[in-house]
């Protein structure tokens, strides 16, 4: 089908370099998976880029005791607009969106997405969403103050705008679960022949079980979000205690959606991982089917373990332990991958580039998260380190080591074919390194204040807190000069870069059997699968070296 709709249409070369591309009204209405990504991608980091600027805010805040530059009330808004933008606009969305968009179609073998014009109106409701987001800042009573939770039933009695936030959140929803529901087809229906489902590449696998909570867990928090709407606005009493509601039932909904959605961040970054470390240690992976099994594992556990949210909130011992000991049966198909991950590694020809070393730092930060997350889980500690800062700590070793530094290193490892250039490499190891340092000087200093007693969420804190707390800012000073220096190599490659060849890593899945752009539809011949996703025998052969040495 490639190669019928390619002479059809006359496209030869990269999608980029038509002579239509350059019109705006062509992007706009394209149904061309690869733009429809590329705009994503503009547009989430524009949004990650604001993100990072408030939470430099609440670090410089933050960095001695008393007011510096904001006020409390300011803070607050400051740290809600920081968690709406980073979870809503760029985390949850971020890898599906972008690479999820651009790259499975290619590993696939197919044109398109199952459904491209329902990817285009994705996009639209995800940028409706966002501006609805941005529009609550300025209208109505102001900046929505109540963290990114919105709990209630203080989100019910706010006076600024936290009902257009809310509202706006309910939208990027629905462009979540049509981005779940058309990756799900897609895989389902669009293969290349003699590709089974066992005969995918592992980022497919994490997109795949991503999708399925995409499409069963958002509807759950668009409802409850409707409900806190239809609360402020109508008075119903769904969650406000003085109208017979239970603010207690606003948690389990919000967490029913929002545990697995850390999974919806973490699972296709754990499919990065798995092309990336194959691909550069010369080794056919290790435990193929267990990594693709564990992804869905955590699929179906993650629903299970909300409620070790709210040790401290009131629910009943038995639910208390119940939860607490499935949430420790996450950790196991979690610790699946990493050893898998680990074997592939052992005795592999190694060759250190760029995205290998964000999928080593990946592993590092996110095995961290993990384990700092048993403390949350486990029923003691949870009582001691619940609501301090030990909480924001793990959050970001989880979510931003696990999802944003994921999707750095799939960026690194895909640049070269989705743009045909290849970035400075020095540069983009030197920024990873920087990152990595300034990343654990600040959340690594925040768990440590979290176990000496420091709350989160407070603009203040007493002085026995200082010391730490100037380290996390110097460590956020460090942290965003590596974000910055990676962003700008990576667009500066655009146009300066070196050209790439079509396979410059020398990996075996089909993405790579094409020309680097990829042309409008992909391939030039309709991709046929005669052997695994990951068999590097020929590339060794002509190498000269044995698999596995």
């Amino acid at each position: 089908m490639a190669d019928s709709h390619g002479a059809a249409y006359g496209y030869t070369g990269s999608y980029l370099k038509t002579p239509s591309n350059g019109n705006l009204w062509s992007w706009l209405t394209t149904v061309d998976h690869k733009k429809i990504g590329l705009m994503y991608a503009a547009a989430m980091f524009t949004f990650f880029l604001v993100g990072m600027s408030l939470g430099f805010l609440i670090r410089l805040e933050l960095m001695e005791p008393g007011t510096q530059f904001i006020s409390a009330k300011v803070y607050n808004s400051v740290f809600t607009l920081h968690g709406v933008i980073m979870i809503f606009l760029f985390i949850v969305p971020g890898i599906p969106a972008i690479l999820g968009n651009f790259i499975l179609p290619l590993q696939l073998g197919a044109d398109d997405v199952a459904m491209p014009k329902l990817n285009l109106l994705s996009w639209y409701i995800y940028m409706v969403g966002a501006i609805m987001a941005l529009v609550s800042l300025f209208v109505g009573g102001g900046v929505p103050d109540g963290g990114w939770t919105f709990y209630a039933p203080y989100a019910l009695k706010s006076d600024t705008n936290i009902s257009l936030a809310v509202m706006a959140a309910f939208v990027l929803g629905f462009s979540s679960i049509l981005t779940g529901m058309n990756f799900i087809t897609t895989i389902h229906r669009l293969r290349a022949p003699g590709m089974g489902m066992f005969g995918m590449p592992l980022f497919c696998w994490g997109l795949y079980a991503t999708s399925w909570i995409q499409v069963i867990a958002t509807p759950v928090v668009g409802i409850t979000l409707v409900l806190v709407t239809m609360e402020r606005w109508l008075g119903i009493g769904f969650f406000d205690p003085a109208l017979g509601g239970d603010p207690v039932l606003y948690q389990h909904l919000f967490w029913i959606y929002s545990h697995p959605v850390v999974y919806v961040m973490v699972l296709p970054a754990m499919g990065i991982i798995s092309e990336i470390l194959p691909a550069f240690s010369r080794r056919t992976i290790f435990g193929y089917k267990a990594i693709a099994m564990s992804s869905m594992a955590i699929a179906v556990v993650g629903y299970l373990v909300w409620g070790h949210h709210m040790f401290t909130a009131g629910m009943s011992d038995t639910a208390r332990w119940v939860f607490s000991l499935l949430t420790f049966f996450v950790a196991v198909p979690t610790g699946v991958k990493i050893f898998n991950w680990l074997a592939t590694l052992y005795r592999g020809s190694i060759e250190f580039r760029a995205p290998l070393a964000y999928a080593l730092g990946w592993i590092f930060l996110f095995s961290i998260g993990g384990l700092t997350g048993l403390a949350n889980g486990a029923l003691s500690t949870d009582i001691h380190i619940h609501d301090t800062a030990y909480v924001v700590g793990h959050f970001h070793y989880t979510m931003f080591g696990g999802a944003a530094i994921g999707m750095f290193a799939g960026l690194h490892y895909w640049w070269p074919k989705i743009w045909g250039r290849m970035y400075n490499e020095k540069i983009a190891i030197g920024a990873f390194a920087v990152i990595l340092v300034g990343f654990n000087m600040i959340y690594g200093t925040m768990l440590v204040l979290g176990m000496k007693g420091m709350p989160r969420r407070y603009q203040d804190y007493l002085p026995e807190y200082a010391n730490l707390n100037f380290i996390a800012t110097v460590g956020s000073w460090i942290l965003v000069t590596g974000i910055l220096v990676m962003l700008y190599n990576l667009v500066r490659a655009i146009k300066h870069g070196k050209k790439a060849p079509d396979n410059p890593w020398g990996s075996t899945t089909l993405e790579w059997k094409t020309t680097s752009p990829p042309p409008l539809f992909n391939f030039a011949e309709a991709p046929t699968v005669t052997t695994g996703p990951y068999d590097f025998t020929e590339i060794l052969r002509e190498a000269g070296v044995e698999e596995g040495r």
